[in-house]
C-alpha cells in the first residue's frame, strides 16, 4: 500500500475513533461543571473549575450525600451473581442439547429458540404475581432468579460450541472411564472458554444496565441499583445533567 494512501487511512480512522470517544470525553468533562454551566449559551468543553477547590463537588454529591458507591456495590452483586448462574444453567443445557441423546431433543431445543420471540413486557406481570406469592418483593432474587434459569441464548452459545468440539476428545475419555459429569467438567468446559467469556460479559452487562425490574421490584433506597440510583437524578421538571453524568461516569 503507498505511504499516502496508508496516510489517509490513518488519519480517517483517527477521525473515526474520536468521533466514538467524544461523547466519552464530553460526559467526563461535565462530570466536573455545574448545573448553570451546563446550560449555558455557549458550551464549553474544559469546566470553568477544573484546578479548584471546586472541582470534585459532583463526585462528592454522589458518593456522600446520594450514597452511589452502595448502588454501584449492589449491581455489582446482582449482576455477577445472576451472570454466573446464568453460565452455570446454560452450560449443562447446552451439552445436554449438544452431547446427549435424548427423546424430543430437537423439539425441545426448537421451543427454548422460540422464547426469543417473547418480549419481556409480555411475562413481566404474571413474573411479578409469582415473586409476589414467593414473597421475593423488595428482595434482590426477583433480579438474580429469572437470570439464572436456562436462558435461549447461552443455552445455543453453548450448543454451538461443544457441537464443534471433536468427538475424539469424548471418545477418548469415555474409553477411561469417565462419567458424563467428568466429561462435562474435565473436557468440555475447559475448551469452552471463549463462550464462557462472552456470555459471561453480556450477561453481566444486561444485568447490569437492566431498570425495569428493579424499579419493580426494589422499595428500599438502600437495596437500589446503579441505574435506579441515576434515575433519582431525573426528575418530572427537570434533570441534574451534571450529576447524572458524574454518576454516568
Amino acid at each position: 500500500m503507498p505511504v499516502t494512501r496508508k496516510l489517509m487511512l490513518y488519519v480517517l480512522l483517527c477521525l473515526l475513533g474520536l468521533t466514538t470517544v467524544f461523547p466519552f470525553l464530553w460526559m467526563v468533562s461535565t462530570s466536573f461543571k455545574t448545573q448553570t454551566e451546563v446550560f449555558s449559551l455557549r458550551p464549553n468543553f474544559i469546566p470553568r473549575n477544573l484546578f479548584t477547590d471546586k472541582m470534585w463537588d459532583n463526585y462528592q454529591t454522589i458518593l456522600v450525600r446520594h450514597k452511589f458507591l452502595r448502588y454501584v456495590q449492589n449491581s455489582l452483586f446482582v449482576a455477577t451473581t445472576a451472570a454466573f448462574g446464568q453460565l452455570v444453567a446454560c452450560s449443562m443445557a447446552g451439552f445436554a442439547f449438544a452431547r446427549m441423546k435424548f427423546r424430543g431433543k430437537e423439539i425441545l431445543f426448537g421451543m427454548l429458540l422460540a422464547t426469543l420471540m417473547i418480549p419481556v413486557e409480555v411475562t413481566i406481570i404474571p413474573e411479578y404475581l409469582i415473586m409476589l406469592k414467593l414473597g421475593w418483593y423488595n428482595t434482590y432474587l426477583p433480579l438474580i432468579v429469572p437470570s439464572m434459569m436456562v436462558g435461549s441464548f447461552g443455552t445455543f452459545l453453548f450448543r454451538s460450541f461443544f457441537e464443534n468440539i471433536p468427538s475424539s476428545l469424548e471418545d477418548a475419555a469415555f474409553i477411561d472411564g469417565v462419567n458424563s459429569w467428568q466429561m462435562f467438567f474435565k473436557v468440555f468446559l475447559p475448551n469452552a472458554k471463549p463462550a464462557i467469556a462472552s456470555l459471561f460479559i453480556i450477561a453481566f452487562m444486561n444485568n447490569w444496565n437492566d431498570l425495569l425490574r428493579p424499579v419493580i421490584y426494589l422499595d428500599s433506597d438502600h437495596l437500589w441499583t446503579a441505574t435506579m440510583g441515576l434515575m433519582q437524578f431525573k426528575g418530572n421538571y427537570g434533570t441534574q445533567w451534571h450529576l447524572l453524568l458524574t454518576g454516568s461516569v
